[in-house]
């Protein structure tokens, strides 16, 4: 009994120093000791809090300001035309969408022009409505509800109508289109949407793209605590999206953002270390090896990830994901405390010390990717 009562003992021993005293000898570890090469991680010298990730090539940014001189010179038709190539691949479909609000955030006489002359183009008409969302969305800003004056949450709940009749008009124009219903789940939650509303625009989106990434993560906002749902119907809504995450499709990533708004809004940082959530991210790994290496979502979920794997207490796991990371750290869990690359160092040496991995000095090559 004795000899049991002692095992016992010291088990108990080795769980409370994993949990309490590993990460925080591991920083004064990593501060004094760490050599990143040791451990197949670019050098501290070399890392590059400007960017997430690798830039795209050259010729992606050249096509998008090529986009946008044209339309603000009046030529509203290569716009078009850019939308249209994406065909129906819904998730790059709606990403240049975006890109063309961003250009009509600057000037819209060309979009004006462009609804005059295609009254009956969806793309036009979701671009409309998914704009006057956004600018509603800008008067009412990013705080919790009681941070917005009044005047200006009055004025942002009376454009999100007008919004969502828009895109519903859009989607007549072109029922297999799922832009208009990503635009009325946007709209849902700050028009004060109750569930039994909500749903029919989940629905009719879903069954039009049902693993269209941007329209998750909106939905996912809707299901948050903050707004019309709980942390328990976030969470299962987030696993739902790591289950059936195609192959190539990010989409599992869904289930870091989950686990991002309820460490914010707890103030703890706290990731769920159960082996559910521990199996959870294994899976959304298991994911991103399948993600095409240039999909440009990659690299921050990447930084999600190894955050979040950190905190679950998968110090192996995590340390793989910074391996793939590269020398790349100026992504939001590092920068939100200020000093990215001290944040990023600290935190890949954490998993190198706590992974109990041999240090292996060997030449590599670093970034993002498979």
């Amino acid at each position: 009994m004795t000899l049991l009562f002692a095992a016992a003992l010291g088990l108990f021993l080795v769980v409370l120093y994993r949990l309490f005293l590993g990460p925080r000898q591991a920083e004064a570890w990593v501060a004094e000791h760490f050599v990143a090469t040791d451990y197949g991680l670019p050098p501290r010298e070399v890392l590059d809090a400007r960017r997430a990730g690798p830039p795209p090539p050259p010729h992606r940014g050249e096509e998008c300001q090529a986009v946008a001189d044209a339309a603000w010179a009046g030529d509203w038709q290569r716009a078009a035309r850019h939308v249209r190539a994406a065909g129906e691949d819904w998730d790059e479909r709606w990403s240049r969408i975006e890109l063309l609000q961003h250009i009509a955030g600057e000037d819209d006489s060309w979009l004006d022009a462009w609804r005059t002359a295609e009254p009956g183009d969806c793309d036009a008409a979701t671009l409309q409505a998914s704009l006057m969302v956004h600018r509603a969305w800008a008067i009412r800003g990013g705080g919790y509800a009681h941070e917005v004056m009044s005047s200006d949450m009055d004025r942002f709940r009376a454009m999100l109508p007008a919004a969502i009749e828009e895109a519903r008009k859009a989607a007549l124009l072109d029922p297999a289109n799922p832009g208009p219903w990503v635009v009325m789940v946007t709209a849902a939650r700050g028009a004060q949407y109750d569930r039994a509303r909500f749903r029919p625009l989940w629905d009719g989106l879903v069954a039009r793209a049902p693993h269209h990434y941007e329209g998750h993560w909106q939905a996912l906002q809707y299901w948050c605590a903050k707004w019309f749902g709980s942390d328990r119907l976030m969470l299962r809504f987030a696993r739902g999206a790591v289950r059936k995450a195609p192959p190539g499709s990010p989409l599992a990533g869904i289930y870091l953002h989950a686990l991002g708004e309820i460490a914010e809004r707890s103030g703890s940082g706290s990731v769920p270390s159960t082996p559910l959530a521990q199996r959870l991210l294994k899976q959304v790994a298991a994911s991103f090896e399948h993600v095409a290496p240039d999909d440009e979502r990659l690299p921050a979920l990447r930084h999600l990830l190894a955050h979040s794997m950190l905190r679950a207490r998968l110090y192996g796991p995590a340390l793989e994901q910074f391996r793939l990371i590269g020398p790349w750290c100026g992504a939001q869990p590092w920068r939100k405390d200020g000093n990215a690359v001290v944040a990023f160092e600290t935190a890949r040496g954490t998993a190198a010390r706590l992974s109990r991995t041999r240090p292996a000095p060997a030449a590599r090559t670093h970034g993002i990717g498979h």
